[in-house]
Formats: C-alpha cells, sequence, structure tokens
C-alpha cells in the first residue's frame, strides 16, 4: 500500500476569526495526483497553503510527511514545492535571475536550471527578460519551474492552468503525471475541471471551508467547469 504523505482530520483555520477551512478532512498518499474541486472562496487555497506550511492549524490534526503541523510545520518546507495562483517573482529580476535567485537559497547546482528552462519552454529572448515585462503565460511556467526546482515530495499547484494555452495546459498536465509516476504526491486546485479530474487518482469536493467528500477519477463525470 502506498504511503500516506498528509492527512488531516477535523481540521480548522482560521483568516482573523473567519474559519477559511472547518471540517476539512483530507489523505493524500505517495505517488498520487489528488485534485481539489470547488468555487472560489471555499477553501482549496487555504488547505494548499496549511500544507505548505503556511498558515496555522487552529483546530483538529494535521501531519505532512508524518510531522504534526501544529508543531513543526516550518520543518516540512524542504520537501515542498509550491506554485500559489499568483507568482512571487522578483519584477526587477530576470527571468534567468529570478531562477538563480531560488536555485542559490536552496543550494541547487546551475545545470539544473539551465534544463528547466527548456522544460518549461522559455526561450533565451524570454530568459534576458525581466519578469516585469513577462506575459501573464510567461510568469506562470517561470513559477512552475521553480515550485519543481528541487524535487519535491509534494507537490502543491494552485490554478497552475490559469492564464496558460492549450499548449501550456497540457504542459502542466504531463507534469503532474510525470512527476507522481515517480512517487511525488501532487494536490493541484483548478478550475480546469475536466482537465484535472482525467489525470486525478482522487477528488476532493469543497464548498464553504468543508470538505464535501471524496471521489475517485471515475465518479467526476457529475462536476461541470467551475
Amino acid at each position: 500500500m502506498a504511503k500516506k504523505v498528509a492527512e488531516v482530520r477535523d481540521g480548522v483555520v482560521l483568516i482573523g476569526r473567519f474559519p477559511a477551512i472547518a471540517n476539512c478532512n483530507f489523505d493524500a498518499y505517495e505517488g498520487e495526483v489528488v485534485y481539489l474541486s470547488g468555487p472560489n472562496g471555499s477553501g482549496k487555497t487555504t488547505l494548499l497553503r496549511l500544507l505548505a506550511g503556511l498558515v496555522p492549524l487552529a483546530r483538529g490534526t494535521a501531519t505532512v510527511f508524518g510531522l504534526d503541523l501544529a508543531q513543526n510545520r516550518r520543518a516540512i518546507r524542504d520537501g515542498i514545492g509550491f506554485c500559489a495562483h499568483q507568482s512571487h517573482l522578483y519584477d526587477d529580476l530576470t527571468v534567468l535571475e529570478n531562477l538563480h535567485f531560488a536555485a542559490s537559497a536552496l543550494r541547487l547546482p546551475k545545470p539544473t536550471i539551465d534544463s528547466l528552462l527548456d522544460e518549461f519552454a522559455l526561450p533565451n529572448r524570454v530568459r534576458k527578460l525581466p519578469a516585469q515585462k513577462l506575459s501573464a503565460g510567461q510568469r506562470k511556467r517561470v513559477s512552475l519551474a521553480i515550485a519543481v526546482m528541487k524535487s519535491p515530495h509534494l507537490l502543491l499547484l494552485d490554478e497552475p492552468h490559469s492564464s496558460l494555452d492549450d499548449d501550456g495546459k497540457d504542459m502542466v498536465d504531463r507534469l503532474m503525471r510525470r512527476y507522481a509516476e515517480a512517487g511525488t504526491t501532487v494536490v493541484v486546485a483548478s478550475h480546469e475541471t475536466k482537465r484535472s479530474a482525467a489525470i486525478a487518482d482522487r477528488i476532493y469536493r469543497f464548498d464553504k471551508g468543508a470538505t464535501l467528500g471524496m471521489q475517485s477519477s471515475g465518479q467526476a463525470e457529475g462536476l461541470g467547469d467551475e
């Protein structure tokens, strides 16, 4: 049986006094793609941020890599890659400089950067542009490259298809399956319902901060684009 990578039981996360997620129950196992489905504001992004160790757990229990998030949420971050919905690039740095900065912070070798730029179809002319001059799709590609730079054990993707053309969306789908097949756990929140459901091993439906239940990918036909 596959190893459990993340677990949440009756999880509550407060943003101010507002319960951004409540009564959240969730599991993710090694080598699977888990799709978080639901409308805007339903708690999907907050769950991703909880699993990344970026927001504290107010009530309930949550673990990642077997570590209690109430006690060890900083300790898990080395094993996690997170691509947020909004890119967090340094606008005055070029694409290359942004990737070099991230690689330096992670103590990764420079050849990793060249292969990533090729993988995410960022040509030489784009690599020398400051991030502020990139299109939204190009920014997304750079953000994805940074998220996978350290070969994470848990890859968290928030709206990874947004701002991309069809070729870019296909690239994201291949990326998720390739990493899952290599043993990485991929958790994705996306409004590209049909795409995400088609490659997901399991689907969690969210509404008003709560998980309404888990579906297998074969049960996903009732989900519409959100």
